[in-house]
């Protein structure tokens, strides 16, 4: 397996930016897909946008055009780049990842968009 942790969290004015960073550790040679997921108070968790070994992505309406995932793999990071951020953002935001025997969560970092 691998372990996941998530940071880059934090409060931000509406139409602010932030990035997350992933940080991957242990068998990495085995992940096939990671993605950042978001769960807001009293919300299910959602699919936000994800990144295929091949480097394919994809994203949820809600944040085409705002956001932009990309991997660094010499440094083992997974990055996730916020733009326009917007009260609706907010969330506890977790990172995953996806291999053909398990399925990973970090540890969830919390993204705060308010005036």
């Amino acid at each position: 397996q691998v372990q996941l942790v998530e940071s880059g969290g934090g409060l931000v004015q509406p139409g602010g930016s932030l990035r997350l960073s992933c940080a991957v550790s242990g068998s990495i040679f085995s992940i096939y897909r990671m993605g950042w997921y978001r769960q807001a108070p009293g919300k299910q968790r959602e699919s936000v946008a994800t990144i295929t070994s091949g480097g394919s992505t994809n994203y949820a309406d809600s944040v085409k055009g705002r956001f932009t995932i990309s991997r660094d793999n010499a440094k083992n990071t997974m990055y996730l780049q916020m733009n326009s951020l917007k009260p609706e953002d907010t969330a506890v935001y977790y990172c995953n990842a996806l291999s053909s025997d398990w399925r990973v969560w970090g540890q969830g970092t919390l993204v705060t968009v308010s005036s």
